[in-house]
């Protein structure tokens, strides 16, 4: 196991208790991948504990994952928090703000390109196949406005 990110403590992953609200599932599929991830990158970003109850804030997907690879501990990052509505939001929110945002694939396809050969899985893409460079879309042809010859 590598770790890529700061931490205040490994602990086992025995003594880690998922926060019981919270309300976010992780389906096998997506444990499989993150276990993969983390596999290949290391540890980004630590599980996050709060002082207070003592249960996971953000993080139960990679605790999941860290299981499926056998790992035995985990790098943990120690939160306080003013109030448990305090707490309860940032689960709530560490979640659910992700959810907002829409990924560009022909951005991806072109950083490939790029890119010596690779296992895609390390993306966590869902359902994300390279497409071979003679399907990639041609360029445009731009359009001439017969009044003006305004092009788009």
């Amino acid at each position: 196991m590598i770790i890529r990110c700061l931490y205040d403590k490994l602990v086992p992953v025995s003594e880690l208790s998922p926060h019981p609200k919270n309300p976010s599932t992780h389906p096998s599929d997506q444990i499989q991948r993150l276990a993969k991830i983390l596999e290949y990158q290391g540890w980004r970003y630590p599980i996050k504990v709060s002082k207070q109850s003592g249960y996971i804030t953000s993080g139960h997907g990679r605790l999941e994952a860290a299981k499926l690879n056998g790992w035995e501990s985990v790098p943990v990052n120690y939160q306080d928090y003013e109030t448990t509505d305090q707490e309860t939001a940032d689960l709530i929110a560490d979640n659910a703000i992700s959810e907002w945002s829409t990924i560009d694939l022909s951005k991806i396809h072109l950083e490939l390109s790029d890119l010596g050969p690779m296992n895609i899985d390390v993306l966590g893409l869902k359902d994300f196949a390279v497409e071979p460079a003679d399907k990639e879309p041609k360029e445009k042809k731009k359009k001439i406005c017969p009044n003006c010859s305004h092009q788009w």
